[in-house]
């Protein structure tokens, strides 16, 4: 585990209110398989590699809209630089661990603080930034298109044939959509998620 990132508590979160076999039924309707897991490991490398790459590009993307970018800004109406820094490292650390760790309890109880950072119960805690106290969840889920996208051109560039290309593509958007789903959870009054 990375200790270097200031505020990635990865196995060191509250544990989440979900159970295991939540996760499982979510795998099971999103259609994520051992099959999936197997070509998530194949391209784990490339995909590693690459993550600070793809971050910039999703931040490019959310920079260049004040709708999306002004969720980092800080009382003065500029962007709180530190706390941009700070979450970028974690957002890159998000991506890594979406191909390396196991879909276990550390993973569930990480994906649950994640989505609490994006509310006001956690938002700003982890750096101590004065930022908007929510993510809304609307962009969080509009979001997952440039987020399951983007990792294509990266595989393709990679060597990877076709087939594979199109497996792991299919394999790392199921991953994302299951993070975001249980992101989603905080968000979400008791007995509607």
């Amino acid at each position: 585990m990375d200790t270097e990132i200031a505020g990635y508590d990865f196995g060191k979160v509250s544990r989440s209110p979900l159970p295991l076999s939540a996760l499982h039924e979510l795998e099971t309707a999103v259609g994520f398989t051992a099959h999936d897991r197997e070509m998530l490991v194949r391209a784990r490398a490339v995909i590693s590699d690459h993550a600070e790459e793809l971050v910039d590009g999703w931040r490019a993307t959310i920079g260049a809209h004040e709708f999306l970018a002004k969720w980092f800004f800080a009382p003065d109406g500029k962007p709180d630089e530190h706390y941009k820094a700070a979450i970028k490292k974690r957002f890159v650390r998000w991506v890594v661990d979406l191909v390396t760790q196991p879909f276990d309890q550390a993973w569930l109880d990480y994906q649950h603080e994640i989505g609490l950072r994006h509310t006001p119960a956690r938002k700003n805690a982890a750096d101590h930034a004065q930022t908007p106290a929510v993510v809304p969840l609307r962009y969080l889920l509009a979001f997952l298109a440039p987020v399951t996208q983007s990792i294509r051109p990266v595989l393709q560039m990679s060597g990877f044939g076709a087939e594979d290309v199109d497996e792991i593509h299919a394999a790392w958007t199921k991953a994302v959509i299951l993070s975001v789903t249980l992101w989603s959870a905080p968000y979400v009054k008791d007995g509607l998620w």
